[in-house]
């Protein structure tokens, strides 16, 4: 009997150890916190790096947007209407009558018509030339008033051309508009002053003019009154009757 449940024994190892093994299908799930902690860490990093380049990427793209509004150009341009402005004054002061802005011209008149009288010069010369200065004179009032008319028609374009930059530079949009507008209300005070010297030189050529067609008018009085009192020359009394 001993030898029997053996045997059995035996045999039921023996198919035992012959049988697969089966696993079990459902696996324990074991839960570690600090894996766990260390893994929603790493995500809230890898999160935060791609906000950080999402925002340079948008200030970089802000600072493109900048760099071309800041090299934009102004839109508006003054240049051609100040240039005609100053072309009208110009064609004014090259429209002088007889003694013009010449140096040779002036000095020319000067050693002739403004030459001062002397004992050679006729008579007939000396009443010419005192014609000719009066109307040299007269001619630079003349020129002077035509000029100062010029720069007053000026006026209203230049009234106009300021108000567009003002407006253009308070809504510049870039450095550059900003830099342009100032550049061209600077060309505008300089054609503003290019006005006035042109207006101050017309008014002095006139104030000169006189003057001198006053100077050479005394000179040619003193040489007429000499020859006036020159004995056997000048005056010679005469016998006039005036009743019959």
């Amino acid at each position: 009997m001993i030898v029997i449940r053996q045997l059995a024994a035996a045999s039921v190892v023996a198919l035992l150890v012959g049988l697969p093994v089966v696993r079990s299908q459902a696996q324990v799930v074991v839960f570690d916190p600090n894996n766990y902690a260390q893994n929603v860490l790493t995500a809230a990093r890898a999160l935060q790096q791609i906000n950080n380049q999402i925002t340079s990427l948008q200030n970089q793209a802000q600072m493109l947007i900048n760099q071309a509004r800041n090299l934009a150009n102004l839109p508006y341009s003054s240049l051609q209407q100040l240039q005609q402005s100053i072309q009208r004054t110009q064609q004014l002061l090259t429209q002088a009558q007889r003694i013009a802005y010449d140096v040779q011209q002036i000095d020319r008149a000067f050693s002739t018509t403004y030459a001062p009288a002397s004992a050679g010069t006729s008579n007939q010369t000396l009443i010419s030339n005192a014609q000719a200065r009066w109307q040299i004179s007269v001619a630079g009032f003349q020129d002077a008033l035509r000029v100062q008319a010029g720069v007053v028609g000026n006026l209203d374009t230049n009234r106009t051309q300021m108000s567009a930059l003002v407006t253009s530079s308070q809504s510049a949009a870039g450095a550059l508009q900003a830099t342009q507008a100032g550049n061209q209300l600077i060309a505008l005070q300089a054609q503003q002053l290019a006005d006035l010297t042109a207006t101050v030189a017309a008014q002095g050529r006139a104030q000169s003019l006189d003057a001198a067609q006053r100077t050479s008018a005394q000179d040619q009085g003193r040489e007429q009154l000499r020859r006036f009192l020159t004995p056997g020359a000048g005056y010679q009394p005469t016998t006039v009757r005036m009743f019959h």
